[in-house]
This record gives C-alpha cells, structure tokens and sequence, in this order.
C-alpha cells in the first residue's frame, strides 16, 4: 500500500495483497457470523428456521435422531465456537478446522435427504466463503497432509 500526494488529496493505492486480506477478512467476518447466528438460534430461539421437515421424512428422522441423542447441541456448540474462532484472524483457521466437517455435513444433507437444498442461499453463502478461505489459506491447511 502506498500513499501519492496529487495537490492536498491523498490517494492509496491497494496491492492485489491487500484485496485478497480485505476478501479474506470480510469472508471470514461474514462465516463466523452465520455460524455463531444459527448456533445460537438453537439454544435461544430468536429466529423463525420454517418449521420441521415433513413428519416421517428422511429429514424429520435425521433431526429427530440428533436432537434425541444430544450431538444436535454439541454440533451447534461446535458451530457457535468455530464460528467465533474464524472471525478472529490469528484463530482462523483453527476455525476452519472445527466448521469444516459440519460444512460437509450441510452440503450432504442438502443434497442427499433435502434434493436442490444446495441452492438454498444460506447453504450456497456458506460453502462459497468456506472454500474461499479454505483457497485462500491452503499453504497453511497442505502441512497437515503431510
């Protein structure tokens, strides 16, 4: 970044390093809001999700068999910290890390048990700004395959 005088106007100029950590910033911010907002709606109920799946569905007996057992709660614990992790830049890909397998599962169950649930925009945003940042750190995530 540098800055250029032209008469009292002072004009930055943005390398193409800085557009990817301002992308990689904003995308981050926004994931981490999603999850800690679904996350919390489970625990506190402030947002209408569209009621249950139909009853005797292959949804209605997935939700059914998480939310008996308790792992529903414990995934959205999981949602609620990766979520607060990820917004942080240092704790970033930790964060990625923990969201990464409830990522796929999203993406499973919206297109194996809900078919076309993948084109729902809370899922597409979802997987779009996890990949993005999962392309944007995949120096860092490529030492853990080896």
């Amino acid at each position: 970044m540098s800055l250029e005088t032209k008469g009292f106007l002072f004009v930055r100029r943005f390398s193409s390093l800085d557009l990817v950590k301002t992308a990689k910033l904003i995308a981050s911010i926004l994931l981490g809001l999603a999850f800690v907002t679904f996350g919390l709606n489970f625990f506190i109920g402030f947002m209408d999700t569209g009621g249950p799946p139909p009853p005797d569905s292959l949804g209605a007996q997935f939700g059914g068999a998480l939310f008996a057992s308790g792992v529903l709660a414990v995934v959205k614990s999981c949602q609620i910290a990766g979520g607060v992790l990820v917004a942080i830049p240092k704790t970033r890909n930790f964060g990625l890390l923990i969201l990464g397998p409830i990522v796929i599962v999203i993406l499973l169950y919206n297109t194996m048990i809900e078919p076309g649930g993948w084109m729902k925009p809370p899922v597409l945003l979802i997987t779009v700004l996890s990949l993005f940042l999962l392309i944007a750190e995949w120096r860092k995530f490529k030492l853990l395959l080896n």
